[in-house]
């Protein structure tokens, strides 16, 4: 015997559907964004670390100066 479904039910039943696929399409673009996020951050050559890190320059020195406490 099958059991009919009152709509408050079907109702229930769309937003479970509707909220596992928020999730599984959430989680695989979460993956896909880890995965390009990896391939960015891998430089090349050595010219690629050239120039990059931590520099401070004038308006940086301005800030620590007005954040002090």
């Amino acid at each position: 015997m099958s059991k009919k479904q009152s709509p408050k039910e079907k109702n229930v039943s769309g937003r479970r559907a509707f909220l596992k696929g928020a999730a599984v399409a959430g989680g695989a673009a979460v993956l896909t964004s880890g995965q390009t996020a990896v391939a960015a951050s891998d430089p090349v050559g050595s010219d690629a670390q050239a120039g990059s890190g931590y520099q401070e320059s004038g308006h940086i020195r301005d800030y620590y100066k007005t954040a002090r406490l």
